[in-house]
Order: C-alpha cells, then sequence, then structure tokens
C-alpha cells in the first residue's frame, strides 16, 4: 500500500472520527478539519495526498473548497462524500476536479478500494520515471568478476537482497558501493518500486532534514511549496544513502526514529507520515572510528551494519583486471558513441594493468574514457593516457613489497611473471583454473610459462618465494 496523507473534512465530529480511526487501523496517516475554511487552512501547508471532503458544510460546500484549492495550485485528490445521491452533484464535483464521489454512509471496504486507486494514479508519474529508468539500464551488461574477494560481494549481495534487512556498504572511494546497492535493490522485491540515491555529504547542513523527510508549505523562508522529501519519494522502493558517514548528529537521531518507527515528520509538519522504505547505507569512512571519537552515534551504527559488505580495493583484485580492462573499453566506445575499430598499444595495456589505481574502478573508468576521447584513429597510445599514470615508473607494492627497476616493459613483463607465479600457487598448482583466474587461455599460460622460463625472470638473483607474496 502506498503511504498516503488523508484529510477527513466533515461538520459531524462523530462522522470525522469514525472514518478517521478506521482509516488509521489501515494504515493510512490521518488528520481531520470540521469545516471548509479549515480545511483550506490545512490544505495550503500543501503536504496532504487525498481529502475525504463531505459537499454539504455549513460554512463552505465541499464542491467549492475543491475550486479554491485548485485555484490555490493545489494538488491534493479530492474524493467527495455526500448523503443526498445526486446525478448533478455529481458531475459538478467531477467538473470541478474530483477524483471520485460516494454516498454516505460509506462501506469501509469500499472505501478503502477507493483510496487504493487513488493512491496509485497519484504515484503514477513517479512509477513511470522509475520504470523509465529501469528499462534504460535492463539492457546493461553485468561484470562477471574473477576475484575471490569480488565473487564473496556478490554472493552476500545475492542473499540479502530478498530480504528486508538494512545494509551498510563500506569501502574506499570508486570501488563500487552505489553499484551493489543498485544491484540489491533490482535483486530485491522492491525492484519495480523506486530506487533514491542520495550524496549525505552533498546536500547543505541546514538543507539535510527538508531534503531527506520534507516540509509543508511556509515552513520556512523560501518553502513556498510543500515537498515530499526523499524517503516519500523512496515509498515501497529503496532508498540510497550514499556517504551517510556525514549527516550532522541531529539529523543522525531522526534517521534512527525513521528506522525504529518507520515513520517521518516533514519540516513544519505535526503530523508523522508512515513509510515504507529499505535503507541501503554507504561510507568510505571508519565509523567504528567516528563512534569511538563522538561523531556518530552507536545506536544509529548497529541499525545500519545489520548486513555489512565490504567493498575491496582494485589492487587488492588483480585478477580482475584484464577482463575488466577490456569490459570498460568496449563498453566505453559504446557510450561514447566511438564505433570504429579500436586497437590498444601493448604499452598501454601494459600501464593499465600495473597501475595501483587509487581512485578504484571510477579512476579506471575515467582514465579509459579520456583515452578514447583523445585517441587517433581509434589506436589508443601512451600519449593518450592521463600524466599522472604514464609518469609512475614502477609497479605497486602493497606491504612495500619488491623493487622493480628497468624500462617500463621490463618492468612490466617481470610483474606479469611474478602475478602469473603467485596466482598458480594460490590455485593450488592446477594451471587451468589459474588461466580461468586470470581470463587467459590455458594454451597462452603455457606459452607465457615458457617466455618467463626462456628469460629466466625468476631464476636466481631474481624473487624469492616471500617477495613473490609481497608484491
Amino acid at each position: 500500500m502506498t503511504s498516503l496523507q488523508v484529510l477527513v473534512v466533515d461538520d459531524e465530529p462523530a462522522i470525522r472520527q469514525v472514518l478517521a480511526a478506521h482509516l488509521r487501523k489501515a494504515g493510512y496517516s490521518v488528520e481531520q478539519a470540521g469545516g471548509g475554511n479549515a480545511a483550506l487552512e490545512r490544505l495550503f501547508r500543501g503536504d496532504v495526498d487525498v481529502a475525504l471532503c463531505d459537499i454539504n458544510m455549513p460554512d463552505m460546500s465541499g464542491i467549492e473548497l475543491l475550486r479554491q484549492a485548485r485555484a490555490s495550485g493545489i494538488d491534493t485528490a479530492f474524493i467527495m462524500m455526500t448523503a443526498y445521491a445526486s446525478v448533478d452533484t455529481a458531475i459538478e464535483a467531477m467538473k470541478a476536479g474530483a477524483a471520485d464521489y460516494m454516498i454516505k454512509p460509506l462501506n469501509n471496504e469500499e472505501l478503502l478500494h477507493r483510496l487504493s486507486k487513488v493512491g496509485d494514479l497519484r504515484g503514477l508519474r513517479a512509477e513511470n520515471q522509475v520504470l523509465r529508468k529501469l528499462v534504460l539500464g535492463a539492457g546493461e551488461e553485468v561484470f562477471s568478476f574473477n576475484s575471490p574477494a569480488m565473487r564473496e560481494v556478490e554472493r552476500m549481495v545475492a542473499k540479502v537482497s530478498p530480504t528486508n534487512s538494512t545494509v551498510l556498504i563500506t569501502g574506499e572511494s570508486g570501488t563500487g558501493k552505489g553499484v551493489a546497492a543498485r544491484h540489491i535493490h533490482q535483486q530485491s522485491q522492491r525492484a519495480d518500486a523506486p530506487f533514491i540515491p542520495v550524496n549525505c555529504g552533498a546536500i547543505p547542513e541546514n538543507l539535510v532534514e527538508s531534503e531527506l523527510f520534507g516540509h509543508t508549505r511556509g515552513a520556512f523562508t523560501g518553502a513556498d511549496k510543500a515537498r515530499k522529501g526523499l524517503f516519500l519519494e523512496a515509498d515501497r522502493g529503496t532508498i540510497f544513502l550514499d556517504e551517510v558517514g556525514e549527516l550532522p548528529l541531529a539529523l543522525q537521531v531522526k534517521l534512527l526514529h525513521v528506522i525504529e518507527h518507520k515513520e517521518v515528520r516533514p519540516v513544519g509538519s505535526e503530523q508523522a507520515r508512515r513509510v515504507n522504505v529499505r535503507i541501503v547505507a554507504a561510507t568510505n569512512r571508519d565509523l567504528g572510528e567516528m563512534v569511538a571519537q563522538g561523531k556518530f552515534r552507536q545506536d544509529l551504527f548497529f541499525r545500519l551494519s545489520v548486513f555489512h559488505i565490504h567493498m575491496p580495493p582494485l589492487r587488492e583484485r588483480r585478477q580482475d583486471l584484464p577482463a575488466l580492462v577490456r569490459f570498460l573499453l568496449q563498453r566505453s566506445m559504446q557510450r561514447l558513441g566511438n564505433g570504429h575499430r579500436l586497437s590498444v598499444d601493448p604499452a598501454v595495456e601494459d600501464i593499465l594493468l600495473s597501475h595501483d589505481w587509487p581512485g578504484n574502478v571510477r579512476e579506471l573508468e575515467n582514465t579509459i574514457d579520456r583515452a578514447l576521447i583523445m585517441a587517433e584513429g581509434g589506436h589508443i597510445t601512451l600519449a593518450d593516457l592521463p600524466p599522472q599514470i604514464t609518469k609512475v615508473a614502477q609497479p605497486p607494492h602493497p606491504g612495500g613489497g619488491v623493487q622493480l627497476s628497468g624500462t617500463l616493459r621490463e618492468q612490466v613483463r617481470k610483474y606479469e611473471a611474478v602475478l602469473i607465479l603467485r596466482t598458480i600457487e594460490e590455485a593450488g598448482g592446477d594451471r587451468r583454473a589459474a588461466a580461468n583466474i586470470l581470463d587467459i587461455g590455458l594454451s597462452s599460460l603455457y606459452r607465457k610459462l615458457e617466455e618467463i622460463e626462456a628469460q629466466g625472470l625468476l631464476s636466481e638473483g631474481h624473487y624469492s618465494h616471500h617477495e613473490i607474496q609481497q608484491i
């Protein structure tokens, strides 16, 4: 059921109270108004979805209330009620812009059915936008990872996706936290509902509450119309709170309240609204350390990290690099409209495979995009790579490994030899498994091993077993 804010407008208190109690029991957020003027004042604040409105009231008729609301730019849907069945009255109400018309005494089940239909219609535009995004992304090719670390991430995503569990995704910038969050949503039962990404660090501190939870018209200077807020926009779907560690402490308290009570209170409103939304949060910061420093609430940390997924940096999963480079090259060519055949200088491939990529997948993708734009005649050379990439004279050394020397080509050949032998060792000597991990053919692996032996790259005087493990 879509979360709706309903205003019951009737001059008879008993009818208002009975209707309000029934609607609250059905899960709607409900307020009451005893007449047309009081209702118009409440509607002017702008966050009422549906007005269940009596037609015959002493101070103002329901139809006049509807006309004044429309003239003021209020788009609340109206369901009109009357004790007097009249075709003329019904026609007049519908011409004035009513969404529906019911005869008193109301049948409770029929009322809920009518409200459900109105809610579906009001959500149609948002649903269509979401569907368009899903359709546009439906044909996007998915990369298949080779590294054990990323296969474990894929396994955890597949496990948690069908649930409603809150998820915390951690990892360095550019490791794909947002991609993982979107996959969780697309593999969940909420896949047809909105996926709303929010960069918590990009919203000015004084606007965060309004952006997340919405505001009423006139709630503060500049609030010339009501805003639903991103949580209500994500109703029945998923909200992705990226950089959640940047939220101010005061907002952390309110976010905790949303998680625990499943309701939000727009700025300027006295009425909380129920919301059915799944939260996936992400951060590149150490939230545990922030808790110890008093910069992040421990209770919120526990709530967010019910299910924790860590995205490893690219330098720790080099088995993914060869296939990932090819995948990103192909995808970038399609996205940038580069239709002609592409060739890549071997030295470029060497650098792409040996660079440390501190900016992870995002840096790699940006580098490939730039190279495609700069390339002449569909041929990528070293001159097409950013200077900060080409000036790196040595391959990465996590943990302070061996320093390689010589020309770039010599260093890359040595590094490739180390990588191949280490992969074979990690595969327990199974060369076929090692070839699969490296994403090369078995015959190519044997040819490279012959080259390694012929060049004596790992003979005495080069690298020990311990050094191989360090590279």
